[in-house]
């Protein structure tokens, strides 16, 4: 249960007068619903300098402002991730896990530290699983191709650790992160093989427990395999 917050430090806007209405309507909330309602507004605005202070709402014991400001950061995309990490709080356990949900939900690679530590290491399986997708998710295209290779690896690695999770809602994260990975780690059969017998792992019946988890899986294994990847692979890879 979310408490009412307490007034908010947020820094003065600058600039735009409606931004400015708009975070001094946060700062002035005094419910947790008022918090929830100037979220929401000041998300919805779109307006690429409220990244600052929507990563300051992620601070507050109000989950469903926390996550209006998420959503207000994943639209705003890329341009909110320098604010999410400058802003990132190793004291604040709430406030960094939801900032994990939206490095995941951007899925710009400079997140990719974020994301390797929180699945790894992270208390919450709700923060592991985003971790998970997002590992899967990062856009790699604008990136030279020796870099594009190093940070896939470093995604198939963690991804791969993640196999071992202690939660059926991790595992079958990683899966579906493994999954949507494959593409960037074409051309190499090594990894691609990696990423299969990681997936296959998970699909057996004698190493993975749950069944949502294994029929995940499968179909992972059977979508890598279609002629739609292999098309955009193209020749490296033939299937018998």
């Amino acid at each position: 249960m979310s408490h009412s917050p307490q007034p908010m430090a947020v820094s003065n806007p600058c600039g735009d007068p409606a931004l400015v209405d708009l975070v001094r309507a946060v700062q002035r909330a005094d419910s947790a619903l008022a918090m929830l309602h100037a979220t929401q507004a000041l998300a919805n605005s779109g307006h690429p300098d409220a990244a600052p202070h929507l990563v300051e709402v992620l601070g507050f014991n109000n989950p469903g402002a926390a996550v209006a400001a998420v959503d207000g950061l994943i639209a705003l995309g890329y341009g909110a991730v320098e604010p999410i990490l400058t802003g990132l709080d190793g004291h604040n356990y709430g406030a960094r896990a939801w900032a994990v949900r939206a490095l995941a939900g951007i899925g710009d690679v400079r997140g990719l530290e974020v994301l390797e530590e929180a699945l790894a290491t992270d208390i919450g399986p709700s923060v592991r699983r985003a971790a998970a997708r997002g590992l899967g998710r990062l856009d790699l295209t604008p990136l030279p191709q020796e870099v594009r290779l190093s940070v896939s690896e470093r995604c198939l690695v963690a991804l791969e650790q993640g196999c071992g999770d202690g939660e059926w809602v991790v595992r079958y994260a990683v899966v579906v992160g493994l999954e949507s990975l494959v593409p960037a780690l074409h051309p190499e059969a090594e990894r691609l093989q990696r990423a299969r017998r990681a997936l296959g792992g998970l699909g057996d019946p004698l190493a993975e427990e749950a069944l949502v988890v294994r029929l995940r899986a499968a179909q992972a294994l059977e979508r890598i395999d279609g002629p739609g990847v292999t098309a955009a692979a193209g020749s490296e890879h033939t299937h018998g």
